[in-house]
């Protein structure tokens, strides 16, 4: 790999930074059993965690491993339509007695599966295709029952579930199968975590008492000091120190933004020579003018009275009463409620998040381009 500091998906251990304990503790408690629910802010690396335990001798040698993100998903044919295309995307390259046991399981849409030249079967449905997503559901969970092999499944963004309005039901849905389904262990991962905590610690929810909950924290600052200089210095160059400290502290541990970051300046220190701290203010300009026509046409689609109460909110950068009358005066905002509704439009199209009474940009490269002087005014 040309540059080792990744910055779309796992690349393998080797650019894996730390987690040494965390992955210890998640194939230990998964492999005995146990579901489990993963909980962080998006970007500090939960899904880089899932896939590095997916590739643990103890879980790569036994288990059949899927990952199903529907963070995009809207509905349970939402659900079960990229759930169902996981699973056959990893089926697929192990053969074909392996894949075909999944697809007899599904009679309700195997009709509708098609095959390429080389017979490989792909999951072409779209979602008009799944007639009944209820049955088709079951089918799946048929399938994680009798499969030849134990099967690991982590569900990413799980909270998304409570966004399904035509299954007001879900929760118990999927609690039940996942209970009747010894075959199978769970990791439901979620970076919302007022949400995943409603559905796992509430008394009055489905889900309630049936996972082992683990909170992901940052990498330490330490830990990426140690990871980044011995990238560096593989390839012939030397990261003096204090440059991962001042792009941790920047960037408040964001393991997305740390790497896109070292990427850049990796590719900008040649060989034989050392990336100093004065390069940082370089590296991130870089970022920023890279995604800078992004930025602006993102901002100009966001609703007017959306679009003052994100600028105000960057511009604080971790706001907190923004409902007070100093906030709004100080940001010169209408009213509190239009303030309200201008926060709850935001964060459900995730512009920012939250964190107790605290509101921050989820993009923190976006932020910063809307702090930069000449971007003030838009």
């Amino acid at each position: 790999m040309d540059n080792p500091f990744v910055t779309k998906g796992y690349a393998g251990a080797e650019y894996f930074c730390d987690r040494v304990e965390e992955t210890k503790q998640l194939v230990e408690l998964t492999v005995n059993g146990n579901n489990m629910a993963l909980i962080s802010p998006r970007r500090v690396g939960k899904t880089d965690l899932i896939h590095h335990c997916f590739h643990q001798p103890e879980i790569q040698e036994h288990f059949y491993t899927f990952h199903i993100d529907i963070y995009a998903t809207n509905s349970l044919r939402d659900f079960v339509n990229v759930f169902g295309r996981a699973i056959l995307n990893e089926l697929r390259p192990k053969g074909r007695a392996v894949w075909e046991g999944f697809i007899n399981v599904l009679r309700s849409i195997r009709s509708e599966i098609t095959f390429d030249i080389n017979s490989i079967p792909t999951w072409s449905l779209g979602l008009g295709d799944i007639e009944n997503p209820a049955v088709t559901l079951d089918e799946i969970f048929q399938y994680l029952r009798e499969s030849d092999k134990p099967c690991l499944v982590a569900i990413d963004e799980f909270q998304q579930i409570t966004r399904y309005s035509d299954a007001p039901n879900v929760e118990a849905t999927l609690r039940t199968y996942i209970q009747r389904c010894i075959n199978a262990t769970f990791i439901f991962a979620g970076s919302k975590r007022h949400l995943m905590g409603e559905i796992f610690t509430s008394p009055s929810r489905p889900f309630y008492q049936s996972v082992l909950i683990m909170n992901l924290k940052p990498i330490p600052v330490e830990k990426y000091e140690e990871f980044a200089q011995m990238q560096f210095a593989k390839f012939g160059k030397a990261l003096e120190e204090g440059v991962v400290t001042n792009i941790y502290e920047r960037f408040d541990a964001v393991t997305s933004c740390i790497q896109r970051v070292l990427n850049v300046l990796f590719l900008k220190t040649p060989p034989n020579t050392r990336c100093t701290p004065d390069m940082v203010d370089a590296a991130i300009t870089y970022i920023l003018d890279m995604f800078s026509e992004t930025y602006a046409d993102l901002l100009d689609k966001i609703p007017e009275k959306q679009r003052e109460v994100f600028i105000a909110i960057a511009r604080e950068g971790k706001a907190q009463n923004i409902t007070s009358k100093n906030f709004i005066k100080k940001h010169h905002l209408q009213t509190v409620s239009v303030v309200t509704a201008a926060v709850r439009g935001l964060l459900d199209k995730d512009f920012i998040t939250q964190e107790k009474s605290t509101y921050m940009v989820y993009d923190p490269f976006f932020a910063l381009w809307l702090n930069r002087d000449d971007n003030h005014s838009k």
